[in-house]
């Protein structure tokens, strides 16, 4: 796995994206901290609404942003939002109540909206063979995790000897050193084959993304994603001091459980897809994230918490990683940023539904029932995704163009049909193959 980082362009990006990612998880911890600082036992409510703002922002921003990305160079684009990320992240300490935090949780989030499909979208490029890009895939799922392990206990370690609000510092530090190492890179940016206007531009990835079969099934796994991430995420400290009566060490404690388990499940994942497909390996992590959202309804004390949320973990990651394969699969390079911004958008729009849920659930009703919602949700999520992504899934389509004027280029090899030139081919949506062909 460790041998994609000879390349140094893309080990730049990726020390860039694990400094940035430990000081957003310094972060992270502390919000939630503050959260229970400034409202108790309703932190739970406070941070489910924190971070539905945040999605609000994923949400409406990435798509906009993408379209104009097309337009700017990557490496100056991203290193601009790193600056604006530590120029937010330096008011974070001054909160002293619930509405800033609101406010800055927005302005953080629209730039990291831009930022991050911007960057993943860069990936690919720089490492154009599929078993590097699927090695790069689960070194970056296993930064993310990574920095679930190491930025809490981290985090435990220093509020020995500091307050949480100085924790955010390490953020500031993140988006400046992560700044620092992409302006040392020269990133590729690829040029479009046609130039479209902006609704086309901002558009252009959501369509190809409903269009394609097995994103439409990866659009269902993101929910059931959003639904135990989000159970983790927004009542964890809930659980640990609300309920349990433990301290904050714990609650890091806890969260480290889940990242270990997605740190594990990322470290299998490149010789585990060598032999078995995406699907089954993304199903499997959406159903043991199911059933574990339904027995943690039923557990009775933090000694249990820890290894559930492991197992949460590894489903996370089983079915959370992938996705950029799918992604690489299903676009041209040129149409890559507007399908990751898409990824981006819609599957953070899954989390704007379910963290509120989880956190307002929790606080009106309890959390053993927002154990049993969330589990819901994820069940449904399953076997819609079962449904929209066909078991059979080639990348080379035959196909009939009926519209395509016949002396066009693209049709050289296509043979008359009724209806039609008929070929095959590798096969993605763009504006030549504007819909799905259908079984024969």
């Amino acid at each position: 796995m460790l041998r994609v980082l000879a390349n140094r362009t893309y080990r730049h990006l990726f020390l860039a994206q694990v400094i940035a990612l430990i000081g957003t998880g310094l972060a992270t911890v502390a919000l939630g901290l503050l959260a229970y600082d400034l409202a108790g036992a309703d932190a739970g409510a406070v941070l489910g609404t924190a971070l539905a703002i945040k999605m609000i922002a994923y949400v409406g921003v990435a798509p906009v942003a993408a379209a104009f990305a097309e337009r700017l160079p990557r490496r100056t684009m991203l290193v601009g939002l790193d600056l604006v990320r530590a120029a937010v992240a330096v008011l974070l300490p001054f909160v002293t109540e619930v509405w800033q935090v609101y406010v800055l949780i927005f302005a953080l989030q629209s730039a990291s909206a831009a930022f991050t499909p911007t960057f993943q979208a860069t990936i690919p490029d720089v490492l154009p063979d599929e078993k590097d890009y699927t090695q790069a895939l689960s070194l970056s799922r296993l930064a993310y995790d990574l920095e679930s392990v190491v930025s809490p206990m981290l985090a435990a370690a220093l509020l020995t000897v500091i307050g949480f609000h100085s924790l955010f510092a390490g953020t500031v530090v993140g988006f400046l050193a992560s700044a620092a190492l992409v302006v040392s890179v020269l990133l590729p940016s690829p040029i479009p084959t046609e130039r479209r206007g902006i609704y086309d531009r901002t558009t252009r990835g959501l369509r190809i993304y409903l269009a394609t079969p097995r994103l439409r099934g990866l659009l269902a796994l993101n929910l059931a994603v959003a639904a135990a991430s989000a159970m983790v995420i927004v009542n964890t400290v809930v659980l640990v001091q609300a309920q349990f009566g433990l301290g904050q060490s714990s609650t890091a404690l806890a969260l480290a459980a889940f990242g270990g388990g997605s740190m594990i499940a990322a470290l299998l994942l490149p010789r585990l897809l060598d032999t078995i497909p995406d699907r089954n390996a993304m199903l499997a992590g959406a159903s043991v994230l199911a059933v574990g959202l339904f027995i943690g309804a039923w557990v009775p004390s933090y000694g249990l918490l820890l290894p559930l949320w492991f197992a949460l973990g590894l489903g996370y990651s089983l079915a959370q990683t992938p996705s950029g394969r799918l992604l690489r699969r299903s676009s041209h390079p040129e149409d890559r940023p507007a399908l990751f911004a898409a990824q981006f958008a819609l599957s953070h729009a899954c989390w704007l539904f379910t963290y509120p849920l989880a956190g307002w659930i929790g606080a009106k009703v309890g959390l053993p029932f927002t154990f049993v919602a969330l589990g819901l949700v994820a069940t449904a999520a399953v076997l819609a995704a079962m449904r929209l992504w066909p078991a059979e899934d080639p990348d080379v389509l035959t196909h009939t163009h009926g519209a395509l004027d016949r002396t066009h280029p693209h049709l050289a090899d296509a043979v008359a049909v009724e209806g039609g030139l008929r070929h095959a081919h590798a096969f993605v949506i763009d504006s030549h193959h504007p819909e799905w062909p259908r079984p024969a």
